[in-house]
């Protein structure tokens, strides 16, 4: 390790990942460092300047993001070459090792609130997406979004969701949102009448459709449920008692228990729905793998409105979701989007008809499955003496706690221990009794061995609940 890489590098103002960055970028400038060299191996510059791992891989990644530098799967990171065009427009390499992900990025501190989908390609296949978008725009970048420019995209769409089992559709049937959870709130303004109108959720529900719900001033009553999702009797006597509008569900994976309710169920539910005239919104969001399934749009095509997104098997940054009408009715939920926003922003309708099409992409998107389902049975090894629910295609399991814990105690325990979970009040309503459990997200932004080693933490207090008594 040479002179450039001092400690006395980090004694700069700020983040020290920015200021890792602003040393590499001024070895640059001064030719220290030139283009084809070699950069120190993240562990080793960490070790070096007195920093953890993650830093150096954060600094790095950022300037491999900015075209700084350039990495090479199973090589090493170096200074990239220069280029005539700017880094923005320069060719991106899409042959990226489905195997590989962020897995330098060490930490203590954990977060499993949300996934995190492991970066096997995806960032590098939209870099160079965006790029193309920014050289030649097919929509300009002078104009309204209009419903004409945005047909390659809702195109793109429906070709991006041919597996799911949701019956005849076509790009005249979907509409772009910015994200699910956007989705869900343009279907509620496009259905919800009256002047306190209620909706039906699952006892244990994404918030979500709370939160939508609660701007919209409307009622959020949940309904029992077991291990199959929603009990048809208790939806048909909360659906007459409380004169409900939309029934809310997510069929393929219950969220937060990673539940599944089954075919024979559906249909009860599906008559239950027709006879209470509810109309369906099923939220398919976090369904990686095939459906098990027919959805509700199948089985009653004339009431279900089905919603998905790409946040949880492409990226959440680029905020797309979709909404499938049922026949004949996307009219309305076409002209709530458009009073709403206009539609989305050109680039992006752009870059959604590039990108969900993109012959890599199901590639990908495999590979950021099977890297979940790597985090996954990692977890259940370490948990498998507890009560876990989990699927290796799903990004978070269910963790029913052992006597002597109780879900609120344990959440802080877990945060004193750097982990970060969710307990099962989070996902129930105001006054609902909650079971004793809890539900981790896969984090496959940090290292595989940092999550196992989170895990292992949270054995431990598994294994070790407080004796104390209250007074």
């Amino acid at each position: 390790m040479d002179t450039i890489w001092s400690p006395d590098l980090i004694e700069g103002q700020g983040p020290k990942y920015k200021v890792v960055m602003q040393a590499i970028r001024l070895r640059i400038a001064d030719h220290d460092l030139t283009p084809g060299d070699k950069l120190p191996p993240v562990r080793d510059l960490a070790w070096h300047l007195g920093i953890t791992p993650g830093t150096v891989a954060r600094a790095y990644t950022l300037l491999t993001d900015d075209g700084t530098l350039t990495a090479e799967v199973g090589r090493g990171t170096f200074v990239a070459q220069p280029d005539e065009k700017a880094p923005l427009f320069a060719d991106v390499p899409l042959e990226v090792d489905s195997a590989t992900h962020l897995s330098e990025a060490q930490s203590w501190h954990v977060n499993l609130f949300s996934p995190h989908l492991p970066s096997v390609g995806q960032a590098t296949l939209i870099r160079g997406l965006l790029a193309e978008v920014a050289q030649d725009p097919p929509s300009g970048m002078m104009h309204y979004p209009t419903r004409t420019g945005g047909a390659a995209a809702r195109a793109a769409a429906v070709a991006w969701l041919d597996g799911a089992p949701i019956g005849s559709f076509g790009a005249d049937d979907v509409v772009l949102a910015n994200g699910g959870q956007n989705a869900i709130l343009l279907i509620f303004q496009a259905l919800l009448k009256g002047r306190r109108p209620a909706i039906l959720v699952e006892d244990l529900a994404y918030p979500g459709f709370r939160r939508a719900a609660e701007l919209l001033r409307a009622d959020v009553i949940p309904v029992e449920m077991d291990a199959h999702g929603v009990i048809p009797e208790a939806l048909d006597a909360a659906a007459r008692a409380h004169d409900a509008q939309v029934f809310c569900t997510s069929p393929e994976v219950h969220n937060p228990t990673c539940g599944f309710t089954p075919l024979e169920r559906r249909n009860e539910l599906a008559e239950v729905a027709r006879r209470n005239d509810l109309q369906i919104l099923e939220d398919d969001c976090y369904r990686l793998g095939q459906a098990q399934a027919p959805g509700y749009r199948m089985i009653v095509p004339e009431r279900s409105w089905y919603i998905s997104s790409i946040s949880k098997s492409i990226t959440p940054a680029l905020r797309l979701g979709m909404a499938v009408a049922p026949k004949g009715r996307a009219g309305v939920l076409r002209r709530t989007a458009e009073y709403s926003f206009f539609g989305l922003a050109t680039p992006l309708t752009d870059l959604t008809a590039k990108l969900l099409v993109h012959p890599e992409l199901p590639r990908l998107m495999d590979a950021a499955r099977k890297g979940i389902g790597t985090y996954v049975r990692r977890a259940v090894n370490i948990l498998g003496g507890y009560e876990i629910v989990w699927r290796e295609d799903v990004p978070f399991l269910w963790l029913h706690l052992p006597e002597g814990w109780r879900a609120g105690a344990f959440v802080q325990a877990a945060e004193q221990q750097g982990v970060r979970i969710r307990a099962a009040e989070e996902y129930a309503c105001r006054d609902a009794r909650t079971p004793h459990a809890v539900r981790m997200a896969v984090n496959a932004g940090v290292s595989l061995q940092s999550f196992e080693a989170a895990i292992e933490r949270l054995r431990v207090l598994l294994d070790n609940p407080p004796e104390q008594i209250g007074v």
